[in-house]
């Protein structure tokens, strides 16, 4: 096929081959399976941030580090270089979370690299050779339900105890190979530990993926992975060898409203004296 604009520089840099065809256009990337080194590959070409449809993209990029002060100063004030630098820093999270979830143990594309927008990656395919399906996809049976959806909540407790949240996992995020699950589409991924959004995107995730398994085994419906997860995590419980059970006591007691009011009725109060110690102040001077 032509030679779209975004990989030419990787092509004159024998980077990629050839392009072989489009694989798919999603709300954040377009997707082309390449030839690469000899071997088949897909290279992800990010859109730019005014063409994504990634919706609240600062919920995602919130608790993000930024080594360089100068990067992080130029992104906080939103100026030319600083929104080139945020768009990089978009782009490789994505490089950068594969690399960790892979080590961890989480079935990923494998990544070779990302460059000026575009990543480098495995392409999953089945063992005939074919690009594996996403999930959604894929009929299977109660029992491969069961198999699978504990598969995948292993691979969400992994990334948890990596300090990462996938943020957008849904049947359209998963590809399923002759091995089971593979993860996909990372570059929202978020820090667990810093995103004050990281515990009910880790609900959704899991709820995404409980629903759709929930569809050959009804029984997943009532299992509660995320809450279970989180709060070992908060207490610093959660390891790679953690034997989940999809099993959480909620906290049934009332909550005190009458005393929550009385607390932020004297806050007010000591707010409003401090106000006038201040005028005060002023006053005499």
């Amino acid at each position: 096929m032509k030679i779209p604009k975004r990989l030419q520089p990787l092509v004159e840099d024998g980077l990629i081959d050839e392009v072989l065809y489009q694989l798919m256009s999603g709300k954040e990337a377009t997707v082309f399976v390449v030839k690469s080194q000899g071997e088949i590959r897909c290279a992800k070409v990010y859109k730019e941030a005014m063409q994504r449809s990634f919706k609240k993209a600062a919920q995602y990029q919130e608790g993000r580090k930024v080594k360089n002060s100068r990067r992080a100063r130029a992104m906080e004030k939103g100026s030319k270089f600083g929104r080139k630098q945020q768009e990089d820093a978009w782009q490789n999270a994505e490089v950068d979370a594969l690399f960790t979830l892979s080590k961890a143990g989480v079935r990923v594309p494998q990544p070779f690299g990302c460059y000026d927008g575009v990543l480098l990656m495995e392409l999953v395919t089945v063992d005939n050779g074919e690009v594996a399906p996403r999930l959604n996809d894929v009929s299977m049976s109660k029992e491969q339900a069961l198999e699978d959806h504990a598969q995948v909540m292993f691979y969400v407790m992994l990334m948890l105890c990596s300090g990462l949240v996938h943020g957008d996992l849904s049947e359209f995020n998963v590809l399923v190979d002759d091995y089971g699950p593979v993860i996909i589409d990372l570059p929202q991924a978020v820090n667990a530990a810093a995103n004050n959004n990281a515990f009910s995107m880790l609900q959704r995730d899991v709820r995404n993926m409980t629903e759709y398994y929930g569809e050959f085994a009804p029984e997943l419906l009532n299992t509660h992975y995320a809450e279970e997860m989180w709060a070992l995590f908060e207490a610093g419980e959660l390891t790679p060898e953690t034997e989940l059970t999809g099993q959480f006591e909620f906290d049934q007691s009332a909550a005190d409203v009458d005393n929550v009011l009385e607390e932020i009725k004297a806050a007010f109060a000591e707010e409003e004296e401090r106000l006038a110690r201040i005028r005060a102040a002023n006053s005499d001077e």
